[in-house]
């Protein structure tokens, strides 16, 4: 697709198009092939464990399949090498074939000042005596190693083992890959020619040519972006990705366009799609790809959103943990969710529309996906807090 301008309302669809949401949800039970379509639009999935409603890259499968088998998804991403985790955009599920093109992050991997192993006495022989230890007895956890003491734990911190910090130190430089992650979530590693197809691992793509390739799938993921846009699903700076991205524009994988309202230039990738709509509704992770760059978000759909689990619960505005909720083209609320699951309730503890929209037919659709999403989750009831007039007319829906 060729286009030099584009009105905001064509770059929203464009990019919901790129996301994989010109697409309906499935009316069957969802298989390979639905995840590998919604994969190959994604590119990468951020992972993210955060329990309070369900970890949210499986909600980034829901807004796009509804119901699906988390199962069964677990299966096809961690059954065959075909994926596999790595560090992308944060942790994140990527196909295998970008094991070769990420090579330049695992080789420019440094210990963060403030991790233990710098200070670990003997630090050395115990990060060779971890890798032995797998190549010996097969993969491992953190739990199979043996204790090593490190810092002494603080009140309120967040604790990781020294045996796990080894393990993530072999991950971030690719000595160890991710076999399959346990019910607990914990991670099972193992080494890299035990897990993936070999033809990756033999593979080698020079750093330039490695991210400009990346860069080209951050752009067709995006379907229409700026270059902080592009430059973020990866996390490059915007200083590096800019000669690379004029060199996609003169190999035709770009084109430059100008979208209403934006003040940076855009650049609309070859493989973009322009549906005449976007059809259905969906409850957004806080981590998607669509509103994860929160730049991108506002630009894209007037929307500013800011994640408040951090924030002081008298300081919060909208809540711990809010989902922003999309109809059609259009972000039209954000939902504080979490998942009772000793109650057995789905539980909406605030609500807030956005202005200009249809408030009945934005509560009728948060209605119908409520349900569904509470029989997904497994749950019994929905209980919405009737903290003003919207969620009094959501649970009026209800």
């Amino acid at each position: 697709m060729r286009r030099l301008r584009l009105s905001i309302a064509e770059a929203r669809r464009i990019g919901l198009a790129a996301q994989g949401f010109d697409t309906e949800r499935p009316q069957g039970r969802t298989d390979s092939r639905h995840f590998r379509r919604v994969m190959g639009s994604l590119q990468l999935l951020q992972l993210d464990y955060v329990n309070v409603l369900i970890p949210a890259h499986f909600l980034v499968l829901w807004s796009r399949l509804g119901a699906y088998s988390r199962e069964r998804f677990e299966r096809f991403v961690y059954g065959d090498g075909e994926y596999t985790e790595q560090w992308a955009h944060e942790a994140s599920i990527v196909p295998a074939s970008s094991w070769p093109l990420l090579a330049y992050r695992r080789e420019s991997y440094r210990m963060h000042k403030n991790n233990p192993l710098r200070k670990m006495r003997g630090r050395d022989t115990y990060l060779d005596n971890v890798l032995q230890q797998v190549q010996r007895d097969g993969a491992i956890t953190a739990g199979d190693l043996p204790p090593a003491p490190g810092p002494k734990r603080k009140p309120g911190d967040w604790h990781r083992s020294i045996p796990r910090w080894a393990l993530e130190y072999h991950f971030a430089r690719g000595s160890l890959v991710v076999r399959a992650r346990l019910p607990s979530f914990q991670r099972v590693f193992d080494l890299p020619e035990r897990v993936l197809p070999q033809r990756h691992l033999d593979q080698s793509v020079p750093p330039l040519d490695a991210k400009r390739q990346l860069l080209g799938r951050a752009a067709a993921a995006l379907g229409v972006a700026t270059l902080q846009d592009i430059a973020d699903y990866y996390r490059m700076t915007p200083r590096d990705a800019a000669p690379l991205l004029r060199d996609l524009v003169d190999d035709g994988a770009l084109s430059e366009v100008e979208v209403e309202g934006w003040q940076e230039k855009a650049y609309l990738s070859s493989q973009a799609r322009l549906p005449r709509t976007i059809k259905g509704a969906s409850l957004l992770s806080p981590f998607d790809p669509v509103v994860w760059f929160r730049p991108r978000a506002e630009r894209l759909f007037g929307f500013h959103y800011r994640i408040e689990i951090y924030v002081p619960a008298a300081n919060r505005k909208w809540g711990y943990y809010v989902l922003p909720f999309r109809v059609g083209d259009k972000i039209v609320a954000r939902v504080d969710l979490k998942a009772d699951r000793q109650s057995g309730q789905l539980l909406l503890l605030n609500a807030h529309e956005e202005n200009g929209i249809d408030s009945r037919d934005c509560c009728r659709y948060l209605a119908d996906e409520l349900h569904a999403l509470k029989t997904w989750l497994g749950l019994d009831t929905i209980r919405v807090s009737r903290k003003n007039a919207f969620t009094r007319g959501i649970d009026a829906a209800v």
